[in-house]
């Protein structure tokens, strides 16, 4: 009974990096980084700019939303997706406040999610890796010169986190880690280990949402929630097999953290409740290059997307922007 109990919970927790409950079609202490003041945005305010949506040359099939940099480009960003979401679903928001100050965004549907190949089946977490790899491949093809840095919420920070450790990422200028699912290897012991073999032998294709074994709360942003519970491209509780290939997922990461030469920040949400905050807390220590550790006292889970987001938008495009300017020419045109 544990076992099962066990499962229910990591999956229901799993799901909700996407928001809680919804149609399937559809504390620690740390140092705030320095960023601009935001004023918190109002449940009614999550208008966003629409993107313009591509494909990148030599990547997995996946449309990609995209906004271009304003003005002269001093930064790329290719944001990668939570479990059960979409590219323009996650970075929408962010990419707005980014675009406004030089940084041009791509977001991705991961494959298995949003309009990309095989909605709702799980892609396994090589393929999921290697894509990451050739849109990063990709992204740094049309902006030659340019610092590139991968964003990745939740379980897209597991995918940026695995992808720079396997060296899928060469010449990365930075990852931006936002609540990253990192419950990996001996953090997520044997009990929970068994149950996602057990739910993905026995059980492989029921969907699991921890609905009366355990209360989540993502965001305090109520209407984006609500508005989210009925998108038909978001889904949030995975299947036995997918349960499985998260633990996979985490445990990639985990691993491939002390091979991450790359500089990285670490955002965690003082109100976390999806992912394991202590895992979160001690990943900046696990990493080789240098990293920096966000905490952020209003935040969430799906920081990006809070009502107070644009304090994660400003300070995470604070440390992108001050990681570029070295690395930048004199000179740089628009792209």
């Amino acid at each position: 009974m544990f076992r099962l109990i066990a499962a229910a919970l990591l999956a229901g927790a799993l799901a909700a990096c996407a928001g809680g409950a919804a149609d399937p079609r559809a504390p620690l202490t740390g140092t705030l980084m320095n960023a601009t003041p935001a004023t918190p945005d109002g449940e009614n305010q999550i208008e966003t700019q629409p993107p313009q949506t591509l494909r990148l040359t030599g990547a997995a099939q996946s449309p990609v939303a995209h906004w271009p940099a304003q003005g002269a480009a001093r930064a790329v960003i290719l944001g990668l997706h939570g479990y059960g979401d979409y590219g323009a679903s996650t970075f929408a928001r962010a990419a707005a406040a980014w675009s406004a100050r030089g940084i041009a965004v791509y977001a991705p549907d991961q494959r298995g999610f949003g309009r990309a190949p095989g909605w709702q089946r799980w892609p396994g977490a090589g393929t999921l890796i290697a894509d990451a790899g050739a849109m990063f491949a990709a992204v740094q093809a049309r902006h030659p010169g340019m610092p590139v840095f991968v964003a990745g919420h939740s379980m897209g920070g597991a995918v940026a986190l695995a992808a720079a450790g396997e060296g899928h990422l060469p010449g990365a200028a930075g990852l931006i880690l936002l609540a990253p699912a990192v419950w990996g290897g001996d953090d997520l012991g044997p009990h929970l280990r068994a149950s996602a073999w057990l739910a993905a032998l026995v059980v492989p294709d029921v969907r699991w949402t921890g609905r009366g074994l355990v209360q989540i709360r993502p965001s305090d942003n109520d209407v984006m929630l609500r508005a989210l519970s009925r998108d038909p491209l978001h889904y949030a509780a995975p299947s036995g097999r997918e349960f499985l290939g998260l633990v996979r997922l985490m445990d990639r990461a985990v691993a491939a953290a002390p091979h991450v030469d790359a500089p990285a920040l670490v955002v965690l949400g003082a109100h976390e409740d999806v992912v394991d905050p202590a895992t979160v807390h001690a990943l900046p220590g696990r990493l080789r290059g240098p990293a920096d550790f966000a905490y952020v006292r209003d935040g969430w889970h799906m920081l990006l997307r809070d009502r107070n987001a644009g304090k994660v938008h400003d300070l995470t495009a604070d440390w992108a922007l001050a990681r570029a300017a070295d690395a930048l020419p004199t000179e740089t045109t628009a792209r």
